[in-house]
């Protein structure tokens, strides 16, 4: 059949690619795909436990969403402990944060909706604090690199990860795969089951994020307090027009700089740009930008906001949910909000159930101060039904779409990667599959190395 022939009605064209050599990258114990949090986290883990490991990254740097896409703040690290501010992300977080502190890179923790803390940092010294922890454990890297496909060696197990490169298409063999994607790629070609959106096919809606330079921080003041309404009267006035309620405008480091969290991107039929389809990152990305001037159009009227410019539009949109993978277990929102526990937990979130919607961003809170103000996550959240040899940690982690909601941040994607690194080394000292693994072993592990799981551990004091 000739090249663009349509195979039969209402087939998208097809042409045939020539069988093909595809050279070998490497051969590794490890491989991760994604440099995020939960990557950066397990390919590190993995590597202290002596593997052979290689982080593969898409970009030409690391720190995911909150590099890529300008987040340019950590979530979820700490806790609201019955009423009190604890920081319950340890472990290699903490090591990453004292890198990145060491940089002058790292802002003091700050109060957010009065109820719980995050933490904003320098996206530059969080690039260079992830090159070099990884450095200093002797993890591969990768960059430039997208995942392409797999081959299976059978059903059940990952033989190779595709890539391509500037070199063209080369394949990374391994014993043990994580897919710390995001968008749970890796799972999905070898064949995990996973579910997109909530059960109406609506996804959070993502945003473009970006940061302001030139704000006269003694007349911006708290400036955080007063936008919501400014924005108010400004819309009353019909001078402005904004696509969502629950603006985020705060300083970085330097008290010069704020980082905004301001747009929302939508499909015309007004459900949200959909992460996995490459015209709706592409329209997602230019109405971004659109919607990023109007933005910074409003904010030029704010007070000490007169002579700012804007020093950065990220490489991507913020993406905040795709695909969740099935494991062996989902969290939930009612985890989330009950503060869950599990025997097989292997760390733990304290964020809460971050909505966003059309049009607005909902939190929803565990009791305050009646509860302790976190969940533990279970190991099986990590272990994808259907494939022996791959681990999933990051946003497209086993959880329910109003679970992912709140534990797709930052501090639990660095609790799941510490450990499905971990995993993957005490599966192959064992030789046995990551689902098969002594997971109290696992959790002893994770102790020692300083990480906080919950269970009979006391909660870290201090911030």
């Amino acid at each position: 059949m000739r090249a663009g022939h349509f195979r039969e009605a209402n087939v998208p064209k097809t042409i045939e690619e020539p069988a093909r050599r595809v050279p070998i990258y490497g051969e590794y114990e490890v491989a991760v795909l994604g440099g995020g949090p939960a990557g950066i986290a397990a390919a590190v883990a993995a590597a202290r436990a002596g593997r052979r490991t290689l982080l593969i990254e898409r970009y030409g740097f690391l720190g995911g969403m909150g590099t890529a896409a300008g987040v340019t703040n950590f979530c979820g690290l700490h806790a609201n402990v019955h009423g009190q501010a604890h920081r319950v992300v340890q472990g290699i977080a903490s090591d990453l944060l004292d890198r990145i502190d060491r940089l002058n890179g790292l802002n003091k923790p700050h109060l957010i909706l009065g109820k719980i803390l995050a933490q904003a940092y320098d996206t530059a010294a969080y690039k260079i604090a992830a090159d070099d922890l990884l450095a200093s454990h002797k993890v591969d890297i990768l960059f430039h690199a997208l995942g392409a496909g797999v081959v299976m060696d059978d059903e059940q197990r990952v033989g190779a990860l595709m890539v391509e490169t500037k070199a063209g298409r080369q394949a990374v063999l391994a014993s043990i795969f994580i897919d710390c994607s995001g968008d749970g790629d890796l799972a999905a070609w070898a064949g995990a089951p996973y579910e997109v959106g909530d059960v109406k096919g609506s996804m959070l809606y993502p945003s473009m994020m970006f940061r302001l330079n030139g704000i006269d921080p003694e007349k911006a003041g708290d400036a955080w307090r007063t936008i919501p309404a400014l924005m108010e009267k400004a819309e009353a006035a019909g001078t402005h027009k904004f696509p969502r309620k629950a603006a985020i405008v705060r300083p970085q480091r330097s008290p010069i700089e704020w980082r905004v969290n301001f747009t929302q991107l939508a499909r015309a039929d007004g459900t949200a740009v959909n992460g996995l389809e490459p015209n709706d990152l592409t329209r997602g990305e230019i109405e971004g930008r659109r919607q990023a001037i109007q933005a910074f159009e409003f904010l030029r009227t704010v007070p000490g906001f007169e002579n700012s410019y804007i020093v950065d539009l990220p490489p991507q949109l913020g993406i905040r949910e795709t695909r969740r993978v099935v494991g062996g277990y989902q969290l939930s929102g009612e985890d989330v909000l009950g503060c869950a526990s599990f025997d097989d937990s292997i760390g733990v979130n304290g964020w809460p159930i971050e909505a966003h919607v059309a049009g607005d961003v909902i939190f929803k809170f565990p009791p305050i101060p009646e509860s302790r103000g976190f969940n533990e996550l279970p190991y099986r959240m990590l272990v994808p039904e259907r494939v022996d040899n791959l681990l999933v940690a990051e946003r497209c982690a086993s959880m329910t779409h109003e679970g992912q909601s709140a534990a797709r941040v930052s501090g639990a994607c660095f609790a799941m990667g510490e450990a499905a690194g971990s995993a993957a080394a005490l599966a192959l000292s064992g030789n046995t599959k990551p689902r098969d693994i002594a997971v109290d072993r696992l959790q002893q592990g994770l102790k020692q190395q300083g990480a906080f799981i919950g269970c009979d551990q006391q909660v870290p004091a201090g911030l």
